[in-house]
C-alpha cells in the first residue's frame, strides 16, 4: 500500500510538473488579452424609483443636405421621418437649390419662394419645424457668378435675407394655405454652412475680400429689418468643426457691432463618441472669460453632425448605428439645445443618408427609432463599461432602457447583467427589441424584494431597447 501511495504521489508531482506551465502560459495569455482589450465590462443598475429630470432628447434633430437639386428631397420619406419626432430639420442649399432669386428687366432682384416652400411644406407635414442654412450666394446677386462668393452689392444680400425670413416667419404666413403654417414661429435661421471650407467659399474671420463677418454683418442687418414676424432665432457661425479662434473672434466682432446673435453653432465628424462632449466642455472655457460673459448662457447646436465627413461605407453599418447611440448617450450629459444628425436621404448616389433615396431604412436610422422608445424623464442608471453604455426612463407603468455596445474593432461582446431595483411587486412584461425591429417578450414575477435581474447578449455594435411594463390586474 505503502508503494501505491508513493507511485500516486509521484504521479501527483508529475501532472503538476507537466501542467503547471501550461497553467502559468494560460494565465499569462488572459491577463495579456486583458491588458489588450484595456477597458472594463458593464453590470448595468436600473433604480426604478430615482429620476435626474428630463432626459434632454437633443436628437430630435435632423438635417438634409444637398443630395438631389430640382426634386423634393423629402417628399417620400414624410412617414419615416415622422417617425423620430424631429423637433427641427436643417436644409442648406435654399437659394441656389430652389432658384429664389433672378433679377427683372430693370436690374431689381426679384424673389420667388414657390419651390423652396414645398420643401418647407414637407418639414411641416413630419411636424418638425424648419432650420434655414443662409446660402448660397443666388447666382443673380453673386461678384463672379459662383455660389460661394461675395454679392456684387451687399444691400442685396441683407435684403434677400429679410425678405427669406419675412417670408418663412411672417405673423401672417402663406406657406402651405393649410393648418400647417401655424407652425412657423421659432425658425431658426444660421448664417451660412461651413463657411471655413473650400468648397463653401473658403471665407475667413479674419478679414479679406471673403470675410465672414462682413457675411454675418450684412446678414444681421436684414434680419434687423425683418418686419412683422413671429420670434425666430439667428446665429452661426456654422464652421466645420468648433475652433476656438473662430468663436473668439467672431464673438468680438458680434460684441463690438451690437449684431444679433441667438445661438452658436459648428459641426462635427468622428468615430469616437467623446469628442462631441469635449467641443461642449471647451466651449463653455472659453466663454468662461469675463470678456464674453454676455454670451455664456447661448444656445449651442451642433448644425450637422455624423460618423465621418467624408463619404464612408461604414457609416451605413451598425457600427456607425452604435456610433450614434453611444455620442447621444453622451450628449444629453451636455448644455446643448440640439444636434442635427446629417443627412436624412441619400440622392442617387449613396452618401451620408440615415435612408436610401427610395427611403429605405440605414441602422442609424433604425437606432433614431430605438432611442425614440425612451420616455420624458430619466431613472438613474449606473455600472456602464468601456463599450456598453445605456439611458433609462419611465413613462407611467413603463420603464425602458436603450442598451449599447459600441466597438470600432467590431469584435467585442458582452454578457451584460441588467438589473432593475425598486420595482413594486407584481407580474411584468418584458420586452426586447434590436436594430432590425425583431423581439421576443417574457412575462417576469418580481417579489417583494423588488428586485429583477436580466442578462442581455449584446454582440458588437448592437443596439437593444428594454421595455418593461407592469400587468394590470
Amino acid at each position: 500500500m505503502k508503494n501505491i501511495n508513493n507511485l500516486r504521489s509521484l504521479g501527483v508531482i508529475f501532472l503538476i510538473v507537466i501542467t503547471l506551465p501550461l497553467l502559468l502560459s494560460a494565465i499569462q495569455t488572459q491577463k495579456k488579452y486583458r491588458s489588450k482589450a484595456g477597458g472594463a465590462l458593464s453590470q448595468i443598475y436600473i433604480d426604478t424609483a430615482k429620476t435626474t429630470g428630463p432626459i434632454a432628447q437633443t436628437w430630435r434633430a435632423l438635417a438634409q443636405g444637398g443630395e438631389e437639386k430640382g426634386v423634393r428631397m423629402l417628399s417620400n420619406v414624410i412617414g419615416q421621418i415622422t417617425e423620430l419626432s424631429p423637433r427641427y430639420i436643417r436644409i442648406d442649399h435654399i437659394y441656389d437649390f430652389y432658384d429664389v432669386a433672378s433679377r427683372n428687366p430693370d436690374g431689381s432682384i426679384n424673389l420667388n419662394f414657390r419651390n423652396l416652400d414645398q420643401t418647407v411644406c414637407d418639414i411641416l407635414r413630419t411636424n418638425a419645424k424648419p432650420f434655414f442654412s443662409l446660402g448660397y450666394m443666388p447666382q443673380a446677386l453673386s461678384k463672379d457668378g459662383s455660389l460661394i462668393s461675395p454679392p456684387i452689392n451687399w444691400g442685396e444680400w441683407s435684403y434677400i435675407v429679410q425678405k427669406t425670413i419675412e417670408h418663412y416667419s411672417s405673423k401672417n404666413p402663406q406657406i402651405c394655405n393649410s393648418s400647417l403654417d401655424e407652425n412657423l414661429s421659432q425658425v431658426y435661421y444660421e448664417v451660412w454652412n461651413e463657411p471655413d471650407l473650400e468648397t463653401f467659399g473658403k471665407w475667413s474671420i479674419y478679414g479679406g475680400e471673403k470675410d465672414y463677418k462682413a457675411l454675418y454683418y450684412f446678414s444681421a442687418v436684414g434680419a434687423q429689418n425683418a418686419y412683422e414676424v413671429q420670434p425666430f432665432f439667428f446665429g452661426g457661425p456654422a464652421t466645420t468643426k468648433l475652433y476656438a479662434n473662430w468663436i473668439r473672434y467672431f464673438l468680438d466682432y458680434v460684441k463690438a457691432f451690437n449684431l444679433r446673435l441667438d445661438f452658436l453653432s459648428w459641426h462635427h465628424y468622428s468615430d469616437k463618441p467623446d469628442d462631441f462632449s469635449v467641443d461642449l466642455r471647451n466651449i463653455k472655457a472659453w466663454l468662461s472669460d469675463p470678456k464674453y460673459q454676455a454670451f455664456a448662457s447661448l444656445p449651442f447646436i451642433i448644425s450637422e453632425w455624423g460618423y465621418d465627413s467624408d463619404v464612408n461605407p461604414i457609416s451605413d453599418t451598425e457600427i456607425a448605428g452604435a456610433h450614434t447611440v453611444s455620442a447621444i448617450r453622451n450628449l444629453i450629459e451636455e448644455d446643448l439645445e440640439m444636434a442635427f444628425v446629417f443627412d436624412i436621404k441619400d440622392g442617387p448616389v449613396p452618401k451620408w443618408g440615415i435612408l436610401s433615396s427610395k427611403g429605405e431604412e440605414k441602422p442609424r436610422f433604425k437606432a433614431l427609432k430605438l432611442l425614440g422608445r425612451l420616455g420624458s424623464t430619466r431613472l438613474f442608471v449606473s455600472g456602464e463599461g468601456t463599450w456598453v453604455k445605456a439611458l433609462a426612463s419611465r413613462n407611467f407603468q413603463t420603464i425602458t432602457a436603450v442598451l449599447v455596445n459600441y466597438d470600432p474593432s467590431n469584435v467585442h461582446t458582452e454578457l451584460v447583467p441588467v438589473t432593475y431595483t425598486n420595482l413594486d411587486p407584481g407580474r411584468y412584461y418584458f420586452v426586447q427589441t434590436d436594430l432590425s425591429g425583431k423581439f421576443y417578450t417574457t412575462e417576469e414575477e418580481v417579489g417583494n424584494d423588488g428586485i429583477l435581474i436580466k442578462k442581455i447578449y449584446l454582440s458588437a455594435n448592437s443596439v437593444v431597447s428594454l421595455e418593461l411594463t407592469k400587468i394590470k390586474i
